[in-house]
Order: structure tokens, then sequence, then C-alpha cells
């Protein structure tokens, strides 16, 4: 061995600055049992992260991880195993059970009585586990394990909270229970098991490097058990979470390819866009869009069905919604579902809500304006008249029927016109004027 490649094992070596062997074992077997006060942190914690959940809130969430005491019973586990001191390991899985029977029970309750039973982004998160997962579980233990040995602690304790993220995934198993939904159920406790399970196994293996006493000496085939059980356990974890990786990998390439779509077909001819939803699970697959003043014709439709295939976009169907009182209402939840997210699409909407009226014509308020413009106006009504186009198509145009104290010539009467169609947004609208 040479000198510089000793020098970089010295650099990179974890046995410098390691606490007492003997000290971290007891400290780790003492953070092991949920008794008394540990059972009441961990009910409040789960309460807090439920309500972060449920009100979408990062911040809130984050708080819970950090009060949680749920890694004590995974680590003790890990180092039972890498010590092979199986009374250890009984106690922490033991310890384990009662620990996310109580989560479980407490988070299913407090959903269970919540008003507010609406999936949110942070919820849903945690219903499809993926391969990230592990790798987050994974390093983030191994984080863990090498702060719990060491003389000083560090900073790294909290963040291993916040990554692993093991109370989160509880709550929403919890949210499933409540709501009869075991699809997030399951989803959820898929996502819990994987971050126990992978926590152990990298505290395994430092457990292992770093050479702590073994409790019980085992034979080799003993020992190979031991090894050949975890490996099959990492395999029943790992190859679902392959799967529902590379299944995340083909929704997001589809949506990108959307999004291209959308910005080359819509967005680059200036058509804001008001309401878009992606519907990826279905059959066929949907991206439904409504538009602020651009209506487009039965025809158009088609045309641009038919440009999916050249964006890539097999088996995907375009709807143009342009039905003003749902469209509305589904804006509106769109909006209300998406409080947190601070992007430029909820910044138009929410510019936007009240042009979105428009659609219904406040007629009070454009009356009042059209005095203000046009003094000689003492009233105005506004509504919607259905004619043929010249395709044999029905073609809905705003009427505006007005009252005037006098005439009005037609120049004034042009001036109205193009102002009303810029405050409805409209490419044509009529204008009669009534007898007093």
């Amino acid at each position: 061995m040479t000198d510089f490649t000793q020098k970089i094992l010295n650099f990179i070596d974890l046995h410098k600055g390691e606490e007492n062997k003997k000290l971290v074992i007891e400290n780790i077997t003492s953070a092991i049992s949920f008794r008394g006060s540990n059972i009441w942190i961990l009910a409040c914690a789960i309460i807090i992260a439920s309500v972060g959940l449920n009100v979408n809130s990062t911040a809130v969430i984050i708080g819970a991880m950090l009060i949680s005491p749920l890694m004590g019973p995974i680590v003790g586990a890990g180092f039972g195993l890498g010590m092979y001191d199986f009374e250890l390991v009984k106690k922490s899985v033991k310890n384990l059970l009662i620990a996310t029977v109580v989560s479980l029970i407490t988070s299913t309750f407090y959903f269970y009585i919540s008003p507010f039973k609406e999936a949110q982004s942070e919820l849903l998160a945690r219903t499809s586990p993926n391969i990230y997962d592990i790798l987050i579980a994974f390093f983030g233990g191994l984080v863990g394990v090498i702060a719990v040995t060491r003389v000083e602690k560090g900073n790294p304790i909290p963040g291993v909270a916040i990554a692993t993220a093991l109370m989160p995934p509880l709550c929403t198993a919890g949210y499933g229970l409540a709501l009869g939904n075991y699809l997030y159920f399951f989803g959820a406790l898929y996502l819990y098991t994987i971050n126990c399970v992978f926590i152990c196994i990298a505290t395994f293996i430092i457990v292992k490097y770093l050479n702590y006493p073994i409790a019980k000496q085992l034979d080799l085939k003993h020992q190979k058990r031991v090894k050949y059980g975890i490996t099959i356990l990492i395999l029943l974890l790992i190859v679902p979470s392959i799967y529902f990786a590379y299944q995340l990998y083909i929704q997001k390439s589809y949506n990108s390819k959307t999004e291209i779509f959308i910005q080359k077909e819509f967005l680059d001819n200036d058509y804001p866009i008001i309401y878009k939803k992606i519907r990826y699970n279905t059959a066929p697959k949907r991206i439904e869009l409504a538009f602020l003043a651009k209506k487009f014709s039965d025809s158009e439709i088609t045309d641009l069905n038919k440009k999916l295939n050249s964006y890539d976009l097999p088996n995907t169907k375009l709807i143009i919604r342009q039905d003003t009182v749902n469209l509305r209402k589904d804006i509106m939840n769109q909006i209300n579902s998406n409080q947190s997210v601070v992007d430029q699409k909820d910044i138009i909407i929410n510019n936007l809500r009240t042009q979105l009226s428009q659609y219904q014509f406040n007629n009070n308020q454009i009356s009042a304006e059209a005095k203000i413009l046009f003094p000689t106006i003492t009233s105005l009504a506004i509504g919607n008249y259905t004619v043929e186009n010249d395709a044999n198509k029905p073609k809905t145009i705003p009427v505006i029927l007005y009252q005037s104290k006098k005439g009005m010539d037609l120049q004034t009467q042009q001036k109205m016109k193009l102002w009303l169609k810029q405050r409805l947004a409209k490419d044509s609208i009529e204008i009669y004027q009534q007898n007093n």
C-alpha cells in the first residue's frame, strides 16, 4: 500500500472521533423503549404531522419530524443485528410495533374527526414510494448512525429526522384508514416499511464496519442465515420500488411532452390559459384546458387532437373546456387546492379571479362603468344570443341593450362597441338602443 493510499484511508477513516462503544450501546438501548413520556411525545408529534398534511404545510410537517422519537427502535434493531444481539433486536422490533400502532390509531382518529378530507399534495406524495425513497432512507440512515457513534454528535441528527421522514407515511396510512382508502393505506405503509428497513440496514453496515462487539457468537451457518434474510428483505422492497420509479419516469416524461405541446400550440400564440388539468391515469389520457378569451371551433379542436401524435403523445385526448358554469367551479377548486404553491400559473389564475366573472356578465358593474364613460346612458343590460354562423354551427354572442337620455351618434356607438368587446373579451358583440 502506497503512502498516498494510506493517507486517503486515514482521511476517511470512521474510527476517528468515535465515541466509546459501550456508551453508544447504552445510549441506543435507552432510546428504544416506548413508555410514558415517549408515547405522549409520539402521539403529539403524530397530531402535528397530521395537521401539517391536512393543511398542506411543509413547515408543520418538518416540525413534527424533528420531535418524533421513532428513530430509536429502528437504530436499535440495526445495532442488534450487527452485534448478533437478538434480544436487542426483539426488544427494538416490539417497541417499533407499539409506536407504529399508536401512531396509526392517533392519525386515524384525527383524520376521522377532521372536517377537511381532501388529499393534499404533501399527503399524496407519501402514497407511491419508489427507488429514490430507498436511497434517501439508506443514506439518511448512514448519516444518522455515523452521527450517534461520534463523540461530537454535530448537526446531522435533526437533518436525518427530516430526510428519512418516518412520521408523514404513518399519518398518511392513518388518513387511508380513516377514509377507507386502502390504496393510500398500503402505499404509505410500504413507504414507512422502506424507511424503517433501510435505516436498519444502514445501521447494520456501519456497526459491522466499526467492529462493535458480538453479543452472541454465531457459527458460520447462522451468520449466513442472517445475511440471506437481510438480502431477501432488501430484494422484496427494492423490486416494487424500481417499478414505481420507472412509472414515475414515464409519467414525468409524458408531462414534459405535454408542456411542450401546450407551449407551442397555445402559449406561443398568446392564448392565456386559465385552467389546466392533465389526467394521466385515464384511458385515454386527457389534457383539459380552458382559455380566458379564445374560443375554439370543433374543427380547430379536431386538428389540435391530430397534432398530439407529432408531439409523441399517443392515446391522449385534448379537451378544451368552454362550459362556463362548470369551468368556473373547477377553476376555483383548483386555486383552493393549490394555495401553498406560488408559481406562474397560480399567479395568473389569482389575477383572473375577477375577470372570470365576465363569463356570467356582471351587468351592474358594467352598467355603472358605461354610465361613467358615456354619461348619456341611463341603463344597460347584457344577454347572450345564439345564431348560426356560415358553417351552420351555433355561435353565442353577447347582445347589449341600452337606453340613453338622447340619441347616440354612430361614432359614439362604435366607441362603446369597441370598449365592450375589450371589456367582455369577445370577438363580436351586438348593440341595440331601446326606446325610453
